[in-house]
């Protein structure tokens, strides 16, 4: 049984084949060179003409794009020096929250890789909200500094170093997925009491959670407060509250998992009231100058659950509370959902909430060659790209999408040096 964020589940990886790089950078550089053919001259512009500003602007000319994959972008006061960004993967490497020199490395590398924003994994806001012992945490101050650690070398090589702030709720308490994914559900397995909306476990034999009380919902929201101020004194520049993939969030949206009777369940003002004042506190709490991400599930994939029409009024919502960027994904919810996984799968979700709640957006969902990721940009589907996969197969696949539009490479200086010399 699987229960885990889609960007870490392989079960749908070989149902594609993966684009090879070398064919994509060939078939991008031809559709660069007839762009600026028709703009008559370099695609993209001054960098002045790169920003997307506070207002989304959803309706330009798809004939001769403004921005592409490698143009810079402005959000609040932070800049991305592209569109690329990778997407938070649960690594399942942690003891006790910690991260460690394998999170650094893991995420640092694909800094250096050229990639604009580094997303730290889902990390638990409260150590029984973790999908697995394992997971990555942030509900105590000790975990502060191995992670500002890795915020420091990010930065330090051009990326924005930026955080996933979560909650698994009735999916918490899992093996890792190599160890079968099950359900923990004794103390002595190493499990612990799940928490959720209604007492509706996710599949059958997983353990019922318990229905939040006001209390629980209260302490959940101060602990989303709380380790939004970690991260920020972590030195994380944006922060992501996860709102998808049948976890916390997502379950208090869904009617398949949110049978609740109260303020917090039934009609769609209810079931979205935990989100917004979550999304509320952290915008009260992170600075005006920094951005604030959600990502959501836009579709459950299934009757009578949580829809895209849904999903565009509660965008619509949070563009007013000051989110600045939606993640859009799917699923998650109910293991019977029949999901049609295909590449950009997700990106017309991405695109219906970017024009009509008028908020940006990320693409995410089997994202492979930078050809695929340019276009998603150019036709103004989305504003970033997130890539999951292709990045833990190539952490440079940001330089190789340069390479391909013959732009110069940022190589780091290490490395540049010699792979410059060794060209000549």
């Amino acid at each position: 049984m699987s229960q885990y964020d889609e960007n870490r589940d392989g079960t749908h990886e070989n149902r594609l084949p993966v684009d090879e790089t070398d064919n994509a950078a060939v078939a991008l550089a031809e559709l660069r060179n007839a762009r600026d053919v028709a703009s008559g001259g370099i695609a993209g512009g001054s960098p002045s003409e790169n920003i997307i500003h506070p207002q989304c602007h959803s309706r330009h000319d798809r004939e001769i794009p403004e921005v592409d994959l490698l143009s810079p972008l402005t959000i609040r006061s932070i800049n991305f020096r592209n569109r690329i960004a990778m997407s938070p993967m649960c690594m399942y490497s942690s003891e006790d929250g910690f991260a460690n020199d394998f999170h650094l490395v893991h995420l640092g590398s694909r800094a250096i890789g050229g990639v604009a924003l580094v997303m730290v994994e889902a990390t638990a806001v409260t150590a029984e909200g973790r999908i697995s012992p394992a997971d990555m945490g942030i509900w105590k101050d000790e975990h502060i500094e191995p992670l500002a650690r890795i915020a420091r070398f990010v930065a330090a090589h051009g990326a924005v170093p930026g955080i996933q702030l979560a909650h698994a709720g009735r999916k918490a308490s899992c093996d890792s997925p190599w160890n079968g994914g099950s359900s923990l559900k004794t103390p002595e397995e190493g499990g612990w009491q799940v928490l959720g909306p209604s007492p509706l476990p996710f599949d059958a034999g997983d353990p019922v959670p318990k229905p939040m009380s006001a209390a629980d919902i209260a302490h959940c929201i101060s602990a989303w407060e709380a380790a939004a101020r970690r991260a920020l004194a972590a030195g994380f520049k944006v922060i992501e509250l996860h709102a998808a993939h049948g976890y916390l969030m997502h379950e208090f949206l869904s009617p398949i998992s949110n049978n609740r009777t109260d303020e917090y369940g039934g009609s769609l003002e209810n079931r979205m009231r935990l989100l917004l004042a979550t999304a509320t506190r952290l915008r009260d709490v992170i600075p005006q100058e920094l951005p604030l991400f959600v990502r959501i599930s836009a579709t459950d994939w299934a009757d009578g659950g949580w829809d895209i029409a849904q999903s565009i009024v509660l965008c619509q919502k949070l563009k007013t509370l000051g989110v600045d960027l939606i993640d859009v994904s799917s699923g998650g919810t109910t293991p019977d959902a029949k999901i049609p996984v295909a590449r950009g799968y997700q990106i017309p979700f991405a695109a219906r909430i970017r024009d009509e709640a008028e908020i940006r957006t990320g693409g995410v969902g089997l994202i492979a060659d930078p050809q695929f990721a340019d276009e998603i940009i150019t036709s103004a589907k989305a504003d970033l790209v997130f890539v999951g996969r292709e990045l833990l197969r190539e952490p440079y696949w940001a330089i190789k999408a340069q390479h391909a539009v013959e732009v110069e490479p940022s190589w780091p200086t290490q490395y540049g040096y010699a792979v410059r010399r060794r060209a000549k």
